[in-house]
């Protein structure tokens, strides 16, 4: 467990950036610590606007702010300004678990305070911080006499960019995040979910997120026609209004990430940082770790989620799971079927009640003693109503027999009619399951989710969640091109882990499936693990499919799913990608590719001084992911950071590799790595 510390770091001059505003305008200005990044706010004859510039060239020009309401006029102009406040932040603080033990915070903040000159004098704030990586800004809406209880029924943000970018995204959905990515200039773009990132002429990258989604509905992009203007949908409710709150209110936070390459996206933590700090006391029960299950089977027609003949979730299939985990020392085993209500198309389940072929006392305490622990499965087949019911008599239970975490899921419909995934009402909802679980020392693996907006810094025990087209739709689908897993890491993942389920071995599953398969090499599935972060990360295949390639699997027994640093290096989006990730003395590297064969010189500066073994799982000089996709090397040399390897990736393949310091007696028997 990482122990939780904030060490303030003194706070910096702030200079401002050369905005051009014209003279008849108020304007205050913002700019990020080193000075690249800048953002200013205009009243326009007394109408806010925003706009945005990396190391002086314009990324947005003015963009509107402002809210419609429900039976109360706008708040959309009118203003003045009436007090700015300004301060700096530089502080580093340490996470539970993620993609880096610590977090730098290092921003500076501008609060503009507007009023309304006319009556009834309404007051808004705006919050902007600007971060060397980019910026965050939010409305709050003050307790005030003139404004108690409020509906919004727009908020009028917009993104106005300066060109036609090139774009990669996902079409708006109040309900899914399940689909394929789009790669198109932003005039071609009619509505998005976010994260939805681009690359300017100029060879700039930005992705535009939200960040601390609080009480608040899910924010989707409309383009304006005939513009490159995004602007805020608000999911709505069922009776069509989009948030109801009272005052004070503060929204989530609009976020602009701004980056030179692609690579630096990743490694960018500002959704992070845009959230409040942990609030809890006690993480001593959050584990990250890796976990086999009762799950593939299913998709791929195996199984069968409720009880009969293939039925799935059975103590004797259990025990061969734990079995397993425990033999290879994988710490978790996830059951979904177990529970009675699954004739009941996915709803009016009961979590708290094991089907009378599945011993849930028994089963726990088997794996107890194996030094494994169950991961249940709650399917609310989308009945949220019912599930907020079931929370306390479930998480009991759980917590009592010793289960420390939990796959929910939302497939279907929502209930309440008429709600949506993403709508102010499920935001809540998910929040109320994650306090609880906390309570109850439970980690939650949510699918079907609202998207991350980096809510596990404040509850860490959000482990991971899907909201992403992952490895499922290989079983019963076209599936996944391969270059979706190259376009991932900059888009989806750039709002937190993903439980992508990844690790397939049996890449044609032709008994039960014959005409699906995996669209990747079988070394592409060892390099998806250092790739798609997932605390919870998923060895999603079959138990017997694993012992028939022992040796890559050795590569996933070892696989941590925390990492201490990481750092991309090779980045392409939609091409390819190559990231290294540190955990203790070891280094682990994944490299992926799309649908071309490419190698690509990694270099391994990022290592520390010393020599270290490079355990390499590569594709076979033979691979080819629709030819001959089981083709695999595993090599094993010596290298030190001065050391530039080739990776030679086979068209859907991939290369993952084990870097560990080397003993005095590898440094005297192993060769040193050399180019072919």
């Amino acid at each position: 467990m990482r122990t939780v510390l904030t060490l303030l770091i003194a706070a910096s001059i702030i200079c401002w950036s050369p905005f051009v505003i014209s003279a008849q305008n108020t304007s205050e200005l913002l700019q990020s610590p080193n000075g690249s990044v800048a953002i200013g706010l205009t009243l326009l004859d007394g109408s806010p606007a925003y706009r945005v510039e990396f190391k002086g060239t314009p990324i947005l020009q003015e963009s509107k702010l402002g809210f419609t309401f429900q039976n109360m006029e706008a708040l959309t102009g009118g203003f003045t300004i009436r007090k700015v406040e300004r301060d700096s932040r530089d502080e580093i603080w340490e996470t539970v678990w993620g993609a880096a033990n610590t977090v730098r915070n290092h921003y500076n903040e501008m609060i503009v305070h507007l009023r309304e000159q006319d009556p009834p004098h309404r007051d808004l704030s705006l919050v902007f911080r600007a971060y060397n990586d980019g910026v965050g800004f939010r409305y709050i809406l003050p307790e005030q006499e003139s404004l108690g209880a409020f509906t919004i029924m727009s908020e009028e943000t917009e993104f106005h960019f300066t060109g036609d970018y090139t774009a990669w995204w996902i079409p708006a959905n109040y309900d899914s995040y399940e689909r394929l990515y789009s790669q198109t200039p932003i005039s071609q773009i009619d509505s998005v979910n976010t994260p939805i990132t681009m690359k300017t002429e100029g060879g700039i990258f930005l992705s535009i997120h939200e960040a601390n989604l609080t009480d608040y509905a899910g924010m989707t992009l409309q383009r304006l026609p005939e513009s490159t203007i995004l602007k805020c949908e608000l999911v709505p409710a069922k009776d069509g209004t989009k948030v109801t709150a009272k005052t004070p209110h503060p929204t989530p936070w609009r976020t602009i990430q701004i980056a030179e390459n692609a690579g630096e996206l990743i490694e960018s933590n500002l959704i992070l940082n845009l959230n409040e700090s942990n609030k809890l006391t006690e993480t001593d029960w959050i584990r990250p770790g890796n976990y086999v299950g009762i799950w593939w089977g299913m998709h791929i027609g195996k199984y069968s989620w409720h009880q009969g003949p293939k039925h799935g979730a059975t103590t004797e299939n259990t025990k061969r799971h734990i079995d397993f985990a425990s033999k290879h020392g994988i710490p978790y085993v996830l059951v979904e079927g177990w529970n009675v209500g699954w004739e009941n198309n996915w709803k009016q389940q009961n979590f708290s009640k094991p089907y009378g072929d599945y011993d849930l006392e028994g089963l726990v305490e088997y794996a107890r003693k194996k030094n494994v622990e169950i991961i249940a499965h709650n399917e609310t087949g989308g009945d949220a109503a019912d599930y907020d019911t079931q929370l306390d008599e479930a998480y009991s239970l759980y917590e009592r027999l010793g289960i420390h975490s939990i796959k929910t899921g939302y497939a279907g419909s929502i209930i309440p009619e008429g709600e949506h995934h993403h709508g102010q009402w499920m935001v809540n909802h998910y929040r109320r399951v994650i306090k609880k679980a906390a309570e109850h020392q439970l980690m939650i693996d949510a699918h079907e989710p609202i998207k991350p907006t980096g809510i596990r810094r404040t509850y860490p025990n959000f482990m991971t969640r899907e909201g992403v087209r992952g490895m499922e739709y290989n079983a019963w689908s076209k599936g996944n091109p391969p270059e979706h897993t190259t376009i991932l890491p900059f888009t989806r993942m750039l709002a937190g882990p993903l439980d992508y389920t990844p690790g397939i071995f049996d890449l044609h599953f032709n008994e039960y499936r014959p005409k699906r398969r995996v669209h990747s090499t079988l070394a592409n599935q060892l390099a998806l693990y250092p790739v798609l972060h997932s605390p919870l990360q998923m060895l999603a295949d079959l138990p017997e499919n694993y012992e028939k390639h022992p040796e890559a699997l050795a590569f996933l027994k070892q696989v941590p799913s925390d990492w201490d640093t990481t750092v991309a290096l090779n980045c392409e989006i939609g091409d390819y990608v190559t990231l290294a990730r540190k955990n203790g003395d070891d280094w682990y590297l994944g490299s992926l590719t799309d649908e071309h064969a490419r190698t690509l010189s990694v270099a391994l500066d990022f290592l520390g001084p010393q020599k270290y073994v490079a355990h390499i799982y590569r594709d076979g000089d033979d691979a080819d992911w629709e030819t001959n996709p089981y083709s695999i090397a595993i090599e094993k040399y010596l290298v030190e950071p001065s050391t530039v390897i080739q990776a030679k990736l086979a068209a859907g393949g991939g290369m993952a590799i084990r870097f560990s310091p080397a003993s005095s007696t590898e440094i005297e028997h192993l060769d040193m790595y050399s180019p072919e």
